[in-house]
């Protein structure tokens, strides 16, 4: 099937990247513990930027990140550190790149308390997506009490980055939240 003349949600530019992204991921569950951590991470990354500065980026970002591998990640030393912040193909913030440290260390801490990390976060809405139907992309929040209680949880865990505003975004990328437009081909399938 063609997608090159689909409709889809007023945000996804024409940039094939961002439409493969849009189609292919945006709004999908996702249980995943290892890809949850990723995009929590790159979530955080991107406060502040556009999603596609990070999504140009992701692939660079699992590679210098060891694939998101959080035992490697908790373990990075301040050499790790220096390379990090001199690397062009991530976001160099140096506040950021310690996030995705202290996260690492924060969600092993959590599996190893909780379990399943997935488990966790889809608690948040009940372990069911929340299917909104806004008419207009101007009328979709950038919070809400489910990303703001999820938010306060994992700060009070130790997760940095981790604000209302972003675990929302974080929440409508895995597809605890879906939030396609109702024109867009992805909520309403060609037949």
């Amino acid at each position: 099937m063609s997608t090159s003349n689909l409709t889809r949600c007023g945000w996804c530019s024409d940039d094939p990247l961002y439409q493969n992204y849009h189609d292919q991921e945006w709004g999908q569950p996702l249980y995943d513990d290892q890809a949850l951590f990723e995009l929590l991470c790159l979530e955080g990354a991107q406060a502040g930027l556009s999603w596609i500065t990070v999504l140009k980026k992701r692939a660079h970002y699992r590679q210098v990140f060891d694939g998101f591998d959080a035992q490697k990640m908790a373990a990075y030393d301040a050499e790790k550190v220096a390379l990090l912040l001199s690397d062009s193909g991530i976001v160099r913030n140096r506040a950021k790149v310690a996030a995705f440290i202290s996260n690492a260390a924060a969600y092993l801490k959590l599996q190893q308390e909780e379990g399943r990390f997935s488990d966790f976060l889809w608690s948040f809405v009940n372990g069911k997506t929340i299917r909104n139907h806004w008419l207009l992309l101007s009328d979709t929040p950038a919070l809400s009490a489910e990303s703001t209680a999820m938010s306060k949880a994992l700060k009070k865990r130790g997760f940095k980055f981790i604000g209302p505003t972003i675990c929302y975004a974080f929440m409508q990328a895995s597809g605890m939240v879906d939030d396609h437009s109702p024109s867009c081909w992805v909520r309403n399938p060609p037949q």
